[in-house]
């Protein structure tokens, strides 16, 4: 009966590491998904940024005249 015993707290030993080890583990996960969220907010307002400014540059571009038009 005291192997019983011996063997339920060893069990019980190992699943509190088990738990131990997992909640460091999703700790670890939940900072790694809040930088990436940052990293993907940066990267999606310089993107944003980006087209902002190739429309500004295309808008910039005259029309082509029928001539040219033509031409092509």
């Amino acid at each position: 009966m005291i192997s019983d015993f011996d063997t339920l707290a060893h069990k019980i030993s190992q699943l509190a590491e088990l738990t131990q080890s997992l909640r460091r583990e999703n700790a670890e996960l939940r900072r790694e998904k809040e930088f990436m969220a940052a990293e993907n907010a940066d990267l999606y307002g310089r993107m944003t940024e980006a087209h902002r400014r190739v429309a500004a540059l295309l808008d910039q571009i005259p029309a082509p005249t029928a001539d040219e038009e033509e031409a092509a």
